[in-house]
């Protein structure tokens, strides 16, 4: 992500991961929302491409929880200012919770995030392979054990495509 952020010649950064659809109307909503200058950046509120009514309820509480502490993940499509994104450094070289990272420096030095009503899709490719239990479960161990200081580096021993 650093490396395309280095390569980039617009004003505007957004890290979409390939799994993640976004709506037709997305940079127009972007640029929108940049337009208020107390804004260094935002997400998405998060939607999962599934009729599994769990992972609708998962989608909402990310959402939820993303406009109460203004710390989107990645899966919600991150937008920054190409400016605030090179003065902070960028993203940290750890195999996980970059994101979580990013936005808590964000908050340290107290750059407002929007997060955006309109939804990105994420597949639900991830739940379908692992399981929906164990990836949700595992996942929220994953983000407490990060907050309570364990190392991207050792959590990263609990995503199956770290190990391989």
């Amino acid at each position: 992500m650093n490396e395309g952020a280095a390569h980039a010649t617009g004003h505007v950064l957004v890290f979409l991961h390939a799994d993640t659809f976004l709506p037709p109307d997305a940079l127009s909503l972007i640029q929108a929302s940049l337009e208020n200058q107390g804004y260094v950046g935002g997400a998405f509120s998060l939607g999962i491409r599934s009729q599994n009514r769990l992972l609708t309820i998962i989608a909402w509480g990310s959402t939820l929880r993303s406009r109460l502490t203004r710390a989107p993940y990645g899966d919600q499509v991150i937008f920054l200012r190409k400016s605030y994104f090179d003065a902070l450094g960028g993203y940290q070289d750890i195999p996980l919770m970059e994101d979580v990272e990013l936005m808590r420096r964000i908050r340290k030095k107290r750059g407002k995030i929007i997060i955006l009503p309109t939804r990105v899709l994420n597949s639900d490719r991830r739940w379908k392979q692992e399981g929906l239990l164990y990836t949700t479960v595992r996942d929220l161990l994953i983000i407490f054990l990060y907050w309570c200081g364990i190392s991207a580096e050792k959590l990263a021993k609990f995503y199956p495509w770290q190990n391989e």
